[in-house]
């Protein structure tokens, strides 16, 4: 598929669908509604799966669909289907008018567009052969394997996906993105006698395959993830109780992104069910707490040029210095609550809805020096990354898996530890941050968030911070 793929061939070369009449039947499903567009999207991804020396998945899809929503105050009518036709959308638009009620309502200015463009719109699926991308996975496996002799098990993964959309509102108003994805991925068992211990490593964004096979970029992936495996067959019972934590740069800023981030989504504070909720203006972290989120960022694998509703994305300042500032808005929850979107309108695909999302969500750097950070505690652990975590939005309490981490003993660093969960409350955390490093790092690029049953890619980062008084949970004793 070439480069100039655009939207106008992908959704109007076949003669099922015309352009004006397209306008003209959302013109028609919208009248008399306050908001409301029509999603068109085209997808290709794949994904290659090598484990245990040979291929063992490779996997390719398209889809093709809309979704066309209408909304009237806080009522949405929605329909979607994988038939892309004129006559497809004329029946989903009598379902949308549902909504309608006794008083039509003024429709909303649509979102105003730029010409930023934040990633190449190339193909990546076109960058390489089968037999390469294939041939990448084999050497992947054989490097792995030469590094060290505990070395028993290698998993290598590499996706790829290619989006184009477009966004159509009443009065001829049209949006278009093209949207690249690319993530590769390995993992590591190690083992030393009847012990086993695991690692692994990845990145990805939205660009080409290019940056995937070179041989720089992956050899990395590899080494850390070996890395990882063979500290953890070191590390010993992680001790419990409460004590004070130092959370590493870059990818332990998920527990930021699930434990504070949510909560800080528009419809979970219109609803007051946010820990948030009604504190706009007043201290909700430790002075220096300065968080953000971030669509704008090139390449990112969190950023959107536009958002799914067709607001460009932005730099969303929602904590500063500690205070509550702002939110992230879609379209609907801004308007319900008196304020702008910001562009975190997304959807998994064509047969969903939007809801305000998280781009790429991180903490702004201080100006501590991470080793000062380390050397002030007395006796604690010191997080390097993190596994899966569980969260409830309306409380803000977590739970969260340390997949690497290490005792602090005298301000020294000392040995791994294996076992170590952190629990907590999100907004308490933010309050008991007591060191912010001036080593701001965004994660490699492999994020995903999952929210009302939709998966989106995300970005989050930080810089090394220090948290006082918290409870560890642990495997000693």
């Amino acid at each position: 598929m070439s480069q100039d793929f655009t939207p106008e061939n992908v959704f109007y070369n076949d003669g099922t669908m015309d352009p004006e009449r397209t306008l003209a039947s959302v013109d028609q499903a919208l009248g008399g509604m306050e908001d409301g567009e029509l999603y068109l999207q085209y997808a290709q991804s794949e994904s290659f799966v090598f484990d245990d020396g040979r291929l063992k998945n490779a996997a390719y899809d398209t889809t093709k669909g809309f979704g066309l929503r209408a909304v009237m105050g806080e009522a949405t009518g929605f329909a979607h289907s994988s038939d892309l036709s004129e006559q497809s959308i004329k029946r989903a638009a009598e379902t949308v008018q549902a909504v309608r009620s006794s008083h039509s309502g003024q429709m909303s200015l649509p979102p105003q567009g730029t010409n930023t463009h934040l990633y190449t719109h190339t193909n990546p699926l076109d960058d390489f052969s089968f037999s390469a991308k294939v041939k990448l996975l084999e050497e992947i496996d054989a490097y792995a394997r030469a590094k060290d002799p505990r070395i028993k098990q290698v998993s290598a993964s590499l996706s790829g996906s290619w989006e184009v959309v477009e966004i159509i509102r009443s009065g001829g108003h049209r949006l278009q993105d093209i949207r690249p994805l690319v993530r590769l991925n390995v993992s590591i068992i190690a083992a030393q006698g009847e012990r086993m211990e695991s690692g692994s490593a990845g990145g990805g964004g939205r660009f080409t395959y290019h940056q995937m096979l070179d041989e720089g970029h992956w050899q990395a992936k590899v080494d850390e993830a070996v890395r990882q495996a063979l500290v953890n067959l070191e590390s010993v019972a992680a001790p419990a109780g409460e004590m004070d934590v130092v959370l590493g740069p870059g990818w332990p800023g998920v527990l930021l992104h699930e434990a504070v981030g949510h909560g800080l989504e528009g419809d979970f504070n219109r609803k007051g069910t946010s820990a948030f909720a009604g504190l706009l203006g007043e201290r909700v972290a430790a002075p220096g707490v300065t968080v953000v989120d971030d669509g704008t960022i090139a390449n990112r694998r969190g950023s959107l040029s536009i958002d799914d509703e067709g607001t460009p994305t932005q730099h969303t300042v929602l904590i500063e210095d500690g205070i509550l500032k702002g939110y992230m808005q879609d379209r609907m929850n801004a308007r319900l609550m008196g304020h702008d979107a910001t562009g975190n309108g997304r959807r998994q695909s064509f047969a969903y809805q939007p809801m305000p999302r998280m781009t790429n969500t991180y903490m702004l750097a201080g100006d501590s020096a991470p080793g000062d950070i380390i050397g002030s505690v007395k006796k604690g652990l010191y997080a390097v990354n993190f596994g899966g975590g569980q969260v409830d939005i309306t409380s803000g309490k977590f739970v969260f898996s340390c997949t690497e981490a290490y005792l602090i003993e005298d301000g020294k660093i000392g040995a791994p530890v294996k076992g170590a969960t952190l629990i907590g409350n999100g907004p308490d955390v933010l309050t008991r941050v007591s060191a912010i490093g001036n080593d701001l790092e965004l994660d490699p690029g492999v994020g995903s968030c999952g929210k009302g049953g939709q998966t989106v890619p995300a970005g989050v980062g930080q810089p090394t911070l220090r948290i006082d008084g918290l409870t560890v949970g642990g495997t000693d004793g």
